[in-house]
């Protein structure tokens, strides 16, 4: 770990023991973010706390430490991502990702059909390509289609990078059917609206700062007929697996995070990231809201809703 993620982390782990109070906020203009807030783990924080430019204030500056600290989140885990995921599903999110590309391609009369073949795949929060690979070879081996292109996006540019150097392990590095680009999903001004043809995110959306905003960018880039589909951990389903998954995640996550990465903090902030994330059926109304239809319930459950998987198509 460089000098400075250790500076930017001994910073973050102080600014979050702290509160934003009123008085402090009020050395910024009334609408600096508007009113409105995000989650940062279980702590309620601006929006601007995400993103904030501008003129240099206290409040500023403790928003510039969020900034730090969800950089600093995905900068600390980019390397051990599969470790990560292994520790928040029980090692089912392998599992899980691929039946999510087996869903999104035709193979039976039930799937979406997302003709013409030569799809262009948009792939966000896809830093470390593990979606993105799985597309490019089902596309190849089994559907023996050589014109699918994927692009993956991702904030974040360690995720991206760990995602070019895994790419060097596949066909795809030097092809041209693979692109990476360093974006915000919540302002995707790079890709030009109706060019996409199927857009996902897994694992990723609950950590955007605005997912209305971001729902509402993937229906923009999304041609007409093209689909929305998210695989992203949810609201277990059963009680008693509900209580055991909550008890392994608070109690026993940021413990092995600490023991495997040191680095308790990133571990305790995902595992509150994904207590606050939306219901299914809360999750299924934000998408309707972005104008998406939503087919059948709107979710299906994975392991009794550890994870689920929520799909919307933009109306011809």
């Amino acid at each position: 770990m460089s000098r400075m993620l250790l500076r930017q982390l001994s910073c973050s782990r102080q600014i979050r023991r702290l509160s934003f109070s009123r008085a402090s906020m009020q050395e910024e203009p009334e609408n600096a973010s508007n009113g409105r807030t995000t989650h940062f783990g279980f702590e309620t924080v601006p929006e601007a706390a995400k993103e904030s430019k501008g003129t240099v204030t206290l409040s500023k500056v403790l928003i510039y430490a969020y900034l730090i600290q969800v950089g600093a989140v995905f900068t600390s885990v980019a390397s051990s991502y599969d470790a990560m995921n292994d520790f928040m599903s029980l090692g089912i999110h392998r599992l899980w990702k691929d039946y999510f590309v087996r869903s999104l391609f035709p193979g039976s009369e039930d799937q979406y059909d997302l003709t013409p073949k030569s799809r262009m795949i948009l792939d966000i929060a896809g830093g470390t390509g593990d979606i993105a690979f799985r597309m490019l070879d089902h596309s190849t081996n089994i559907e023996k289609n050589l014109e699918t292109h994927v692009t993956i996006s991702d904030i974040n540019p360690e995720m991206l990078a760990e995602g070019r150097k895994r790419s060097l392990q596949t066909p795809y590095a030097s092809s041209e059917r693979l692109s990476f680009v360093e974006a915000n999903a919540e302002q995707l001004t790079m890709i030009e609206s109706n060019s996409i043809d199927l857009y996902t995110v897994a694992f990723g959306i609950r950590n955007f700062t605005n997912k209305q905003k971001a729902l509402q960018e993937a229906y923009r880039v999304l041609k007409p007929g093209g689909v929305f589909a998210c695989l992203e951990f949810s609201k277990v389903n059963n009680r008693l697996l509900n209580a055991l998954y909550k008890r392994w995640s608070f109690s026993a996550i940021p413990i092995i995070g600490q023991l495997v990465a040191a680095d308790r903090d990133s571990y305790q902030y995902l595992v509150e990231s994904i207590e606050n994330f939306p219901s299914q059926e809360a999750f299924r109304d934000m998408i309707r809201g972005a104008g998406f239809a939503v087919p059948g319930q709107g979710w299906e459950d994975l392991t009794g809703g550890i994870a689920a998987i929520h799909k919307g198509i933009k109306p011809l």
